[in-house]
């Protein structure tokens, strides 16, 4: 029951998200074609635009100090080559107070959103667009380097290149394997172009406190029947396909099927701290997603494995030994009634593995814009009334202050928050 950590807990967050707004980006324009499941608006979000300030002080209240947020390209960039000086500046001040109050960043520079210019050139199925994403990442490295020494590349580039290419549930709402792959590969050799170019410019600019990593998206891929070779062999290729060959190429260099290089990147190491973000485990009998049997599972029926976060995590480290960062963990649950035993669970799987995990970010802060699920899929510690964008602390918050505040869970901590919860099957 009892555990200690060493781990520093912090919290998480995306732009869209979080800070609302009309902006011409991806997300603005699938809600507008109607594809947000409760017909909820990003536009609207947690109106972080405005409240940046009481959410920064809401969290530094909490006893957190780590924060992973992430940058919206479209407001900085509206049209290609044309900087809003004035989102530049929000950003500035919002760095700046999350210093004052003790908070350290982590900062995302692409999060599943792309500008409109960016997206109707092709976006990240097209290589001929690596220049462009690179000179973003040279400009926000420029802008806000004298804040933030730690950078996210790219968050989850499976995902995005799944989700919007192959299923066509994200935007831009494509079909295709060849093009789910193409984007898949773009996206690494991206991150790998990136990785140099800002430790580069940041050496130049007399910093010596850079660490940069991508944010890989993991989960278990078990045969639904161990006896069954055809099983065995999918879970090993739907493994390679979603997130196997990807992480070899993003960390190392090593391009293999279904990935391959682009824009001249060699072999190397490409990470300073591993990147993992985690949340189920897929059963597999074909060359799909599955579910198990009576597994517990989340609002969003995800099934919920805690011991997979160690799992994946030795995975990624036995390609680079690098620290961990789990950049992104946590569960839909909208009463809030198993988050605490969630949390627990995960961090225990973690304090009692050997690996070296540094960081653990939670996802999310807030309740937020959850992507295709819209309002209606709350993951955060801190409940947000959307009609009023009042803030509330939940009994998760509370349990995840007092983690860091008594550096992991006691005898009373356990028994107040996390005996009585308990998954739903």
């Amino acid at each position: 029951m009892k555990i200690g950590t060493d781990i520093s807990l912090g919290v998480a967050s995306a732009a869209t998200q979080i800070e609302g707004g009309e902006h011409g980006h991806t997300w603005n324009d699938w809600y507008r074609k109607g594809h947000i499941k409760d017909g909820s608006n990003p536009a609207r979000a947690n109106d972080h635009l405005n409240r940046w300030k009481e959410d920064i002080d809401l969290m530094a209240d909490m006893g957190i100090r780590h924060y992973r947020l992430g940058l919206e390209w479209a407001r900085i960039e509206p049209e290609r080559g044309c900087r809003d000086e004035s989102a530049v500046e929000w950003y500035r001040r919002l760095l700046a107070h999350m210093r004052g109050r003790g908070i350290a960043p982590l900062l995302t520079l692409h999060h599943f959103t792309n500008p409109m210019w960016f997206e109707n050139s092709g976006g990240f199925a097209n290589p001929s667009n690596i220049p462009v994403f690179l000179d973003f990442v040279g400009y926000a490295v420029g802008r806000f380097g004298d804040l933030v020494g730690e950078y996210v590349t790219i968050n989850e580039p499976n995902v995005f290149a799944v989700q919007g290419y192959h299923a066509g549930a994200f935007p831009p709402g494509i079909r295709s394997m060849r093009t789910a792959l193409r984007v898949q590969s773009v996206m690494a050799s991206c991150h790998i172009l990136a990785y140099g170019l800002i430790h580069r410019l940041r050496r130049e600019a007399g910093h010596t406190d850079t660490k940069v990593g991508f944010a890989h998206h993991a989960r278990v891929f078990r045969p639904k029947s161990r006896r069954n070779p055809w099983h065995r062999l999918c879970a090993r290729l739907v493994e390679r396909m979603f997130q196997g060959a990807l992480a070899r190429a993003c960390l190392l260099g090593r391009f293999a099927f279904p990935v391959k290089p682009y824009g001249g990147v060699k072999p190397g190491e490409y990470a300073d701290f591993l990147g993992l973000n985690y949340y189920t485990r897929s059963s597999v009998s074909s060359l799909a997603d599955g579910m198990g049997e009576g597994v517990p599972v989340n609002d969003l029926g995800w099934e919920i494995y805690p011991q997979g976060i160690a799992d994946c995590a030795g995975d990624l480290h036995g390609l680079l030994a690098r620290p961990i960062y789990v950049t992104e963990n946590g569960t839909c649950d909208n009463a809030d009634v198993f988050r605490s035993r969630y949390i627990y669970d995960h961090l225990k799987a973690l304090a009692e593995s050997s690996l070296p995990v540094r960081r653990y970010y939670h996802w999310s802060f807030t309740d937020n814009f959850e992507w295709c699920e819209g309002e209606a899929a709350r993951f955060g510690l801190v409940h947000v009334d959307y009609e009023t964008q009042k803030r509330t602390v939940k009994k998760s918050g509370r349990f995840f202050s007092a983690i860091i505040e008594n550096k992991g869970v006691t005898e009373q901590m356990y028994h107040e928050y996390v005996a009585d919860e308990g998954y739903k099957p």
